[in-house]
């Protein structure tokens, strides 16, 4: 590894958001993305940020498998997966042409804020306004799908779905935490069979690797502090600070084209 001590400091701080919103604060998790694309290069950034998310993943399972609604994980799964196949359609279509990269961060940040709205607007107008319906259902677990595949940023589009269904923190915690294990596992075999078709583009590289299992620690670190947080957040606050993270993450992904 070539990183200088404050890429190495990049680095942890991004391991520590990971752990931390996994287990504690859902959406902060988005700002780590760009933190590990500014050290490494194209889809060597989705590798080498992967690995981090999916041991998050594996602890918020372990902690709050027991709390998930399997039913809202059928109904978004097939959604998901439409979605997968418009990122693999997108790698494979306009992944090195000029500014491909940007536009997809600004349609999924417009997404997200669209998203984040209607959810306010649904908290002051209670049941009079719903994104439970079947149509609300398909268009997040595409969009997540899609942005899973394509930049590892399907948290905050995710995040607002299940606030949206009014699920307490802890049904919120389980459900994302088998939803990001599930469908974060998914991508490894689409990842390297994209690589084989581009073997000059690698999603995984061995730097990649070195980097995320030196991280670790702090990524372990992040988790503690992310559940000790998670249990001293009122039901309010906790919905408060997942819609603020996300149009937050929204507006870096549309500003950052």
């Amino acid at each position: 590894m070539s990183l200088t001590p404050t890429q190495w400091l990049i680095g942890g701080i991004a391991a520590l958001i990971i752990g931390f919103s996994k287990t504690g604060v859902p959406g902060a998790g988005i700002l780590a993305i760009p933190l590990i694309a500014s050290l490494f290069v194209g889809r060597s950034s989705l590798g080498a940020t992967l690995p981090l998310l999916l041991g998050a993943d594996i602890v918020a399972v372990l902690l709050f498998r027991r709390h998930a609604r399997w039913d809202e994980l059928i109904r978004l799964a097939p959604s998901v997966l439409v979605g997968f196949a418009l990122g693999i359609g997108a790698f494979l279509l306009l992944d090195e042409q000029k500014g491909t990269k940007d536009l997809i961060g600004v349609v999924i940040g417009w997404a997200v804020l669209i998203m984040v709205v209607a959810q306010v607007i649904r908290m002051r107008l209670g049941d009079r306004l719903t994104l439970q319906s079947r149509a609300a259902t398909a268009g997040a677990g595409i969009m997540g799908g899609f942005a899973t595949m394509v930049s590892n940023a399907a948290g905050p589009i995710m995040q607002i779905y299940l606030t949206s269904q009014k699920l307490d923190k802890m049904a919120f915690m389980g459900t994302a935490s088998w939803f990001f294990l599930i469908f974060n596992s998914l991508k490894i075999p689409f990842y390297i069979g994209l690589a084989a078709l581009a073997p000059d583009k690698p999603f995984f590289t061995a730097e990649g690797l070195i980097f995320c299992l030196i991280l670790v620690p702090v990524l372990g670190l992040g988790t503690a502090l992310g559940r000790w947080t998670l249990h001293r957040l009122p039901q309010r606050a906790f919905t408060i600070v997942v819609l603020v993270l996300s149009a937050v993450a929204a507006v870096r992904l549309i500003l950052a084209a």
